[in-house]
């Protein structure tokens, strides 16, 4: 698995140079562009491809000359294969058949974007590109609302503008990064609310991969949103929940006391007023 440059070509590295010349097969995603990068640095080695739509047939012919001791070096378009590619598939079927498998490691948009956004990146969910249809976008979009890490998506400039609305939509208005080009000419990472991205992107047409970082949601305002929420049923209704769904009446207590961020002597009180 060698990772490419995702726009600079200075970005490649020595060792992934050496092992794309050793390699006896080098599987590309795109052989076109592969090809570009390879005559770039004057590497002329076999060249198939390796896509999602020929991933079977071609992982099942990579598997076989790898067991026959040829080396393959596999790429993506740009950056790190097996992320947001089929690259995952063929790791998995060489596991399988017990080829070892190393990674060539080097450029990634994801941590690009990560590290350029100026959000929280100790803790960070990368949820790739969305479903293309929009009733499973904003399902996808819902499942990941109350997470609290940093999330980062990709995305192209011709569904820029609709999925910058359903982010809004679903997460309200969430301060994001939105970087483009990145490691390029032109490269930007505009650190902005999702209100702002949307009123540009209405007035302006997207040009660029677009790596989108998007806030987590608020702890804290989760909590208190938690906390409220048990507001609308009694102390007794609450422990009757817990024991209901098998713990016994001590955990029952307890959890109930977490909910509410209230002591346990105060839960066991309330109950006894009602005996």
């Amino acid at each position: 698995m060698v990772a490419t440059p995702i726009g600079n070509l200075e970005d490649i590295t020595l060792r992934a140079l050496r092992i794309l010349k050793e390699a006896d097969i080098i599987a590309a995603e795109d052989t076109r562009q592969t090809l570009k990068l390879l005559n770039h640095f004057g590497i002329k080695n076999t060249l198939v491809s390796y896509y999602e739509h020929n991933k079977a047939e071609k992982g099942n012919y990579l598997i076989g000359q790898l067991l026959e001791g040829r080396n393959v070096a596999l790429v993506s378009d740009a950056g790190t294969p097996g992320i947001s590619d089929p690259g995952e598939d063929l790791v998995r079927l060489a596991a399988d058949n017990g080829i070892p498998v190393t990674l060539i490691p080097g450029p990634s948009a994801v941590i690009a974007g990560v590290v350029l956004s100026g959000l929280p990146s100790g803790r960070f969910a990368f949820e790739g590109f969305l479903p293309v249809n929009r009733r499973a976008r904003r399902e996808r979009l819902e499942s990941v609302s109350r997470d609290t890490r940093t999330l980062v998506f990709y995305e192209a400039p011709h569904k820029l503008i609709h999925t910058l609305k359903d982010l809004r939509d679903v997460f309200g208005n969430r301060r994001v990064a939105i970087a483009r080009e990145l490691t390029k000419r032109f490269e930007e990472v505009w650190r902005t609310t999702l209100d702002e991205a949307v009123a540009r992107y209405e007035k302006e047409t997207p040009k660029g991969e677009f790596v989108l970082i998007l806030e987590g949601a608020d702890e804290r305002g989760l909590q208190e949103e938690e906390k409220k929420s048990w507001e609308d049923i009694s102390i007794e209704e609450h422990v009757r929940m817990y024991t209901d769904s098998g713990l016994d009446k001590k955990e029952a207590m307890k959890r109930v006391a977490e909910d509410r961020g209230i002591s346990k002597r105060e839960v066991y009180s309330s109950l006894l007023g009602k005996d």
